[in-house]
């Protein structure tokens, strides 16, 4: 958070989020989130649908790399989650069964089932979209995920960011990122006891010096994704959080995996 409020950047796309502009709608969504997403989608329409969940902060032109190079076969789907980019509210959401709600509204009307990939938090909406619509997920990347509640901690400058004065000074995406951040311990203790429910295919995708989301997560993923027709993961010598981008050529072999069920 001080780095944001500094002007530090953190990794993101190689090409500019102006370059989705034209692939942008967007959804209505109904209870409990009662809002609008913003959405950005390319790639084969006929093709498996890949939805694509970003962390906190972020967006979905933080995925315009796959947006404009979709992987074969591919209907790529990206959403600004509830709080961020275009999409209402102007407020936080973080329950996960809210952005679970936006995320299952993206699922394809047609009956075809999709592929979700969650980035950091987005592992945990994933999951629950999952457990939620178990007949509608093809299979799911967890990819950097934030699964285990008890890795999670606050640092004492979390609750100097979300003090009223000080709060509205931050951008709106440092804000709600920082009060999903605080709330997000509870929420994952109640998505643990349900993840056994799980039954797609499922691969965890971590680097081994993740600082930001511990590579213990996989672990506990291993352990209480018990349902799942199957786990794979692939541990990431060296790499650190931002997977995206420093290791799409390792996410888009996670992706085809996923597409072809095959862990």
């Amino acid at each position: 958070m001080a780095l944001a409020t500094l002007g530090c950047t953190l990794p993101g796309p190689q090409t500019h989020e102006s370059a989705t502009d034209a692939m942008r709608h967007s959804v209505v969504v109904g209870a409990p989130l009662n809002g609008n997403v913003s959405v950005l989608s390319a790639g084969d329409p006929r093709g498996t649908v890949l939805i694509l969940v970003h962390g906190t902060p972020g967006s979905a032109s933080g995925w315009s790399d796959y947006l404009l190079d979709p992987p074969p076969g591919m209907e790529v789907v990206a959403l600004d989650r509830p709080g961020f980019g275009r999409s209402s509210p102007e407020a936080a959401v973080p329950a996960l069964d809210a952005q679970a709600a936006a995320v299952a509204a993206l699922l394809p009307a047609d009956g075809r089932r999709a592929v979700l990939l969650g980035h950091s938090l987005g592992g945990a909406i994933v999951a629950r979209v999952a457990i939620q619509h178990p007949q509608r997920v093809a299979a799911l990347v967890l990819l950097a995920a934030s699964i285990d509640p008890g890795l999670e901690t606050i640092h004492p400058m979390q609750h100097v960011g979300a003090w009223a004065p000080l709060r509205w000074l931050l951008p709106r995406a440092i804000r709600n990122a920082n009060a999903e951040l605080m709330a997000l311990q509870p929420e994952l203790v109640a998505l643990a006891a349900l993840l056994s429910q799980v039954t797609a295919p499922v691969i965890v995708v971590h680097g081994t010096r993740d600082d930001l989301v511990p590579v213990a997560n996989v672990a506990f993923m291993q352990a209480r994704l018990s349902g799942a027709r199957c786990v794979k993961t692939m541990l990431l010598e060296g790499r650190n959080h931002f997977l995206p981008w420093n290791s799409a050529a390792k996410v888009r072999e996670a992706i085809s995996m996923a597409q072809e069920a095959a862990c």
